[in-house]
């Protein structure tokens, strides 16, 4: 490859949006916000710097792109278990650690995966969530 082509492949690629998939960073009130919508929320409870927890997105991510259903439907909120690890709302989900997925609707925990990036794990938790968002009243 010359010069030319190498630049002008650079210049292209550095366009293209970077994978993965939007989810919402967590902010004070947030997750109650959507759960009194009627909002069904998956919520990721990571840090930066958690080998496991960027295996977990990795896998969510790619779960996600395979299924566009999941986005439609399900609110994606991250928090970060740094700033949030000690607060009422980790106490309120029981949530010990980063690594920690939970499902939520209304007032009620539906499922949870604690660091296991596995597909058949999250792929799981992920249809759990998408079951109900979907169903019908």
């Amino acid at each position: 490859m010359n010069r030319r082509d190498f630049m002008l492949l650079t210049a292209a690629v550095s366009t293209v949006p970077a994978l993965g998939y939007a989810s919402v960073d967590y902010t004070k009130g947030l997750i109650e916000k959507h759960l009194a919508a009627g909002d069904t929320v998956y919520v990721d409870f990571k840090t930066d710097w958690c080998s496991t927890c960027r295996a977990m997105a990795r896998r969510l991510d790619v779960l996600r792109e395979e299924n566009p259903a999941y986005d439609k439907h399900i609110v994606f909120i991250d928090v970060d278990f740094d700033r949030w690890g000690g607060s009422s709302l980790t106490k309120k989900w029981n949530v010990p650690s980063r690594s920690t997925h939970i499902v939520l609707k209304g007032d009620q925990e539906l499922g949870r995966v604690y660091a296991k990036s596995s597909a058949r794990a999250i792929g799981g938790l992920l249809d759990i969530a998408l079951e109900a968002a979907t169903a019908t009243s």
